[in-house]
């Protein structure tokens, strides 16, 4: 295969007559090919040569720094253009691109292949959808960036342009606007070409991947303080709190659109009889650490009941002499803008996060006016820049609005059916969804509708461990409420041990939020974007990667007996010793087994010999500083060394991107029976960071006696029974210090 990939570049550089080499991009006559990266090529074609180089929902980066371009002319009006990925062969003929006259060669599996413009996907490995709203089974998904057929063509043809931060039709003279992927099996480098021109994931607000309440229902402000005692009492961790509908008022609602049979989804004026001094409720839950989010349904706009529409109306110029309503606009630029600071900015102002975009209403009039595209991708668009001011992070929470909407975490699935068949499409769909850069979904733990099964509910949450978010929410049903501690004592008990281990993982779960956005990589990985080449990979789809470290698979069928015992299977890439996280067992990979776990655990495992950074519990996951630093590693191979970094930053503002966050480095060694553990010096710095912290080493499955030093120093060690091995512990040291643990 490599003799036929040298034999393909010979090619690619073999010319007739050599025209330019370094070119980019490629003009000739009304077509213009722009090479992003070497795998990445935009094919434009316009009359008059009227291209495009404003911005689009999903092109972000017109800056073109890749010039290892070659392109010759072959005879009269025949070009041919290649880079180290592909080749493309294409003739002027006045036409713009079609079947006939360019045609794009690459190397994939070391075969040729070829693609044109009617060229199909046959083996997609697929992306996403919209939302789950209502959805009780599986139903078919739209195409992803990845496939096994080696590219994927995005078309950006006739989408909307971005000036000045608004959208504006495009030229009729631009006439195609296509963007070709061609990785071959490479799936790394398709969403590194995928970030280079749609931007990268970008940094979320670290409480978005904590632990979230919400429900239907009109709480008063007495019981979502009660509610938060509640968690404490049960020991359970929260660090967001949603307020549904019942935080507005809605039967004053007599006008509008409406939506499910009534009029009063939209809403912002505070239901003081709820919820009397609402500034006072959020700065109580500010200062316990806990933040607030707003639902809301736009659709009907500011009308004339809310406490928001004299001055809204007076900045829109309008005479309110009557009554006078004015028709929801996502199009007008002075009405979002208006719309945005009047229906937002009191809430705002008293301490509210960022708010849940709850659009329903594309079924009503679909299109934003003066537009060809869905007000979903569009207000998805519009409030998450409205969440960035102030320096902070942007905070997206709505449904996925397609190419580009990556750029606007945290996505909302939707209201889905709870049942076991949701469960496990549910788990592929969060895998599958990372294949269009959607890397961050807030599910509906247990389901919206229904799910009233304390064991599938215990299930989900088992899955929400290894999820963006560990989110619960519920339809309006009094019934129904998914607090842990209200579905009985052994479903209470195993989600709490799931809660408490979620708020120990944090650093290795943010540190694996930055590498979603610095390496484009998901967060809930696809088995064969890690090993394309094996078929295993394309054959598991119960199991993915979350972060680097882990595998997961959980349960997705109901189990027998008093303890609920359910089996599923795994398989272990080959090249490592997996470990299953709750029970210590080593497998070696590059074979499939089958667990069999009660009600208390699944198949989660962990590859031996990296360090893996944890926190002692705490009941805000998020928010609790990093004082100590937990490194557990499990028995590594010997001769290998691995390291694993530990990013930190202030987890709100956008500092990040001035170079204002911290990365430690950690690695493991093995050599001649004896072991080393090294925490090298944190380099970086950001506000409000710690300048000292101590370290417990946990060293899982050892069963001899060990006699650790550290720094040179002997050591006490803590025998720990549930990880069958030992915990060494340090003092406060300085984030600057070298810390050296050998036994």
């Amino acid at each position: 295969m490599k003799r036929r990939s040298l034999l393909f570049t010979l090619f690619l550089l073999t010319s007739v007559t050599f025209i330019s080499k370094g070119n980019n991009p490629v003009v000739i006559g009304n077509a213009r090919f722009t090479f992003i990266t070497p795998d990445l090529v935009r094919l434009e074609y316009a009359e008059n040569a009227r291209f495009v180089d404003e911005l689009t929902l999903f092109a972000q980066n017109r800056n073109t720094d890749f010039n290892e371009v070659q392109v010759t002319e072959k005879d009269k009006n025949h070009y041919t253009i290649a880079t180290s990925k592909m080749r493309l062969e294409f003739y002027n003929d006045g036409f713009p691109f079609g079947q006939m006259n360019l045609r794009i060669y690459f190397d994939h599996e070391g075969k040729e292949k070829m693609w044109y413009m009617a060229s199909e996907q046959r083996r997609n490995l697929l992306g996403t959808i919209p939302t789950l709203d209502a959805i009780g089974e599986p139903v078919p998904l739209s195409e992803g960036l990845l496939s096994r057929d080696g590219w994927y063509a995005i078309r950006d043809t006739n989408k909307e342009l971005l000036v000045n931060g608004w959208v504006q039709e495009r030229p009729k003279e631009h006439i195609q606007d296509v963007y070709l992927f061609i990785y071959g099996s490479d799936y790394k480098a398709a969403l590194k070409s995928l970030q280079k021109i749609s931007g990268p994931v970008p940094m979320t607000r670290k409480y978005v991947h904590g632990s979230w309440y919400c429900r239907w229902w009109d709480y008063t402000a007495d019981e979502y303080m009660k509610l938060i005692q509640e968690y404490k009492d049960h020991d359970f961790p929260i660090d967001i709190l949603v307020f549904d509908m019942g935080w507005h008022t809605q039967k004053e609602a007599i006008t509008g659109t409406g939506h499910a049979g009534r009029r009063g989804w939209t809403g912002y004026t505070w239901n003081r009889n709820l919820i009397p001094d609402p500034a006072k409720l959020i700065g109580d839950l500010q200062k316990d650490q806990v933040q607030v989010v707003l639902n809301e349904h736009p659709h009907d706009g500011i009308r004339a009941h809310e406490d928001a529409y004299p001055g809204f109306m007076k900045a829109m110029g309008i005479d309110t002499t009557g009554r006078k309503e004015v028709v929801f606009d996502a199009g007008n630029k002075k009405y979002m803008d208006n719309f945005m600071k009047y229906a937002h900015e009191e809430s705002d102002n008293i301490g509210v996060a960022f708010w849940w975009l709850d659009w329903q209403q594309d079924y009503v009039y679909p299109i934003v006016r003066g537009t060809h595209m869905n007000h979903l991708p569009w207000l998805n668009y519009i409030y998450y820049n409205y969440s960035a001011k102030n320096n902070l992070r942007g905070a997206g929470f709505s449904r996925w609005g397609g190419w580009g909407d990556h750029r606007h975490p945290i996505q909302f699935s939707g209201d889905a059916v709870g049942n076991w068949e949701m469960l496990k499409f549910e788990i592929e769909l969060t895998s599958t969804s990372g294949n269009v850069g959607c890397f961050f979904w807030a599910h509906d733990i247990g389901g919206f509708y229904g799910g009233n099964d304390p064991e599938l509910y215990t299930r989900w949450t088992q899955f929400g461990l290894l999820n963006s978010s560990l989110r619960i929410h519920s339809v309006y049903d009094e019934k129904l409420d998914r607090r842990p501690w209200l579905w009985g004592e052994a479903a209470e008990t195993a989600m709490r041990k799931i809660y408490h281990l979620r708020s120990q993982m944090m650093p290795y779960i943010y540190s694996s939020v930055w590498q979603c956005h610095k390496d484009m990589l998901p967060l809930n990985r696809a088995m064969y974007i890690e090993y394309p080449a094996e078929e295993e990979a394309y054959n598991n789809p119960q199991q993915f990667f979350f972060g680097d470290l882990l595998i997961g698979a959980p349960i997705t069928n109901a189990g027998t007996g008093e303890n609920k015992v359910a089996s599923q299977e795994i398989w272990l890439p080959a090249g490592e010793t997996w470990y299953n996280f709750f029970t210590g067992k080593a497998n070696r990979g590059g074979q499939k087994i089958t667990e069999s776990c009660d009600l208390n655990t699944f198949p989660l495992y962990i590859k031996g010999g990296y360090p893996f950074p944890m926190q002692p519990y705490t009941q805000r996951m998020t928010s609790t500083p990093l004082n100590e630093l937990i490194i557990r590693c499990y028995p590594g191979e010997e001769g290998k060394t691995n390291t694993y970094t530990l990013y930190e930053d202030d987890g709100l503002t956008r500092d990040y991107e001035k170079g204002e966050q911290a990365f430690t480095r950690m690695e493991y060694k093995k050599e001649n029976g004896r072991t080393e553990i090294t925490i090298y010096p944190t380099e970086g710095t950001y506000k409000g960071q710690v300048s000292k912290r101590s370290y417990t080493f946990e060293l899982p499955e050892i069963t001899g006696n060990i006699t650790p030093s550290v720094n040179g120093k002997k050591v006490k060690t803590t025998r720990k029974e549930d990880i069958n091995g030992y915990t060494v512990k340090t003092d406060v040291r300085s984030l600057k210090e070298k810390i050296v643990l050998r036994y």
